[in-house]
């Protein structure tokens, strides 16, 4: 074991970051760690739920309201500045995962190009090295039982995709046709990368001294941030949709909800299978909590802040002040907990596939596992 460890660390040294190894006794801590983009750094953990009130504390909305102003330091740290966006309830922060601590190394907007190692030409993002280069320095010196990735969204252009649709309402046309042949265009690419990222995680956990068997390697899909178009409560007319945070036809809400997802779903899962690692499925976690979806309310004074009545997604907003555009579409502080309570179950459960399901009138924690 002393021999692994000592070679995990001239491995890392060689790379230009230099790591003492891990003594080889009960005492080196056991380590969750987070990889990937904002579907788990904990983009708009910051909100709980929607408010059509924009001053003071957006009815009780933001977290991070300190009585005064808004500081969103409060919810995400030094990553606010950065963009990064980690908030302090990120899936992986909020799970109980039968480990000494959790480190959250996701970024919102990243690639697969920034969770590859420098040494597979993988990219700094946003003032960090990339994510597996620092998985490599906590493998060195700590015992890694779980790694959770959520990556190829970006890849495939989501963030661009939703703004492209949010345009298109604006003109009065639709961006499924033409953003549908975009992604299938760009799909092997994203495999490539997702690929690439699983096997370098597993060639960097080796070095370093863990055997396969020693942690658990978790892929993540993705929920769908809107609902079918149907299931959308305000006319698909008029700016209602604008000022309620969820413009888009209710054409391509169903595209997104029906096509884009589970389709990038199933893609991510055969390479989890592929590639040797368990699947999260979670396009259907959110399913009715989604932005605008009916039965779900905007908090104002009849309906306050709940994870049982409020949605679970980041409303649309539409300019960037104080970080808020980024956070669109994205799971709220609701939509954290419960993919939090997904992986709190997931590791309490045999290594595997399964979907994360939320139950009808039930909260957080309501959430449930299938296979």
């Amino acid at each position: 074991m002393r021999r692994r460890l000592w070679a995990a660390a001239v491995a890392v040294a060689t790379a230009g970051m230099l790591v003492q190894a891990a003594p080889a006794h009960a005492a080196v801590p056991a380590l969750a760690v987070a990889l990937g983009d904002s579907y788990i750094s904990g983009e708009a953990g910051r909100w709980q739920g929607n408010s059509d009130t924009t001053t003071g504390g957006s009815g009780g909305t933001d977290r991070s309201w300190n009585g005064t102003n808004a500081d969103a330091t409060r919810i995400y740290g030094s990553t606010f500045a950065s963009g990064c966006h980690r908030s302090d309830i990120a899936p992986v922060t909020g799970a109980s995962l039968g480990v000494d601590r959790v480190v959250n190394l996701a970024c919102s907007g990243a690639t697969s190009q920034n969770v590859l190692p420098a040494s597979r030409g993988g990219q700094p993002y946003k003032g960090e090295a990339p994510q597996i280069d620092q998985l490599a320095a906590l493998a060195g010196t700590s015992r890694i039982k779980m790694v959770v990735l959520s990556v190829g969204g970006n890849d495939l252009g989501f963030g661009d995709i939703i703004a492209g649709c949010i345009e298109d309402w604006f003109w009065g046309s639709s961006c499924s046709s033409y953003q549908q042949s975009q992604v299938n265009a760009k799909l092997p690419a994203m495999r490539t990368g997702v690929a690439s990222s699983i096997q370098a995680i597993r060639d960097v956990m080796r070095a370093s001294g863990h055997a396969d068997t020693d942690y658990r390697l978790v892929l993540q899909a993705y929920p769908s941030p809107v609902p079918r178009g149907f299931n959308i409560r305000y006319s698909d007319s008029g700016w209602t949709r604008w000022n309620m945070g969820c413009p888009v036809t209710s054409a391509d809400a169903t595209w997104v909800r029906d096509r884009l997802v589970p389709q990038l779903s199933t893609e991510l899962r055969t390479l989890a299978a592929g590639n040797g690692t368990e699947f999260l499925d979670l396009r259907d976690a959110f399913d009715g909590r989604e932005i605008c979806a009916r039965g779900r309310y905007r908090v104002d004074s009849a309906h306050p802040a709940s994870d049982r009545t409020s949605e679970w997604v980041r409303e649309f907003w539409y300019n960037d002040s104080d970080g808020r555009q980024q956070e669109t579409f994205h799971p709220n502080a609701y939509g954290q907990k419960a993919l939090s309570r997904c992986l709190t179950l997931l590791g309490t459960s045999a290594p595997g596939n399964y979907k994360c399901l939320n139950t009808a009138g039930a909260g957080v924690e309501g959430m449930r596992l299938t296979v």
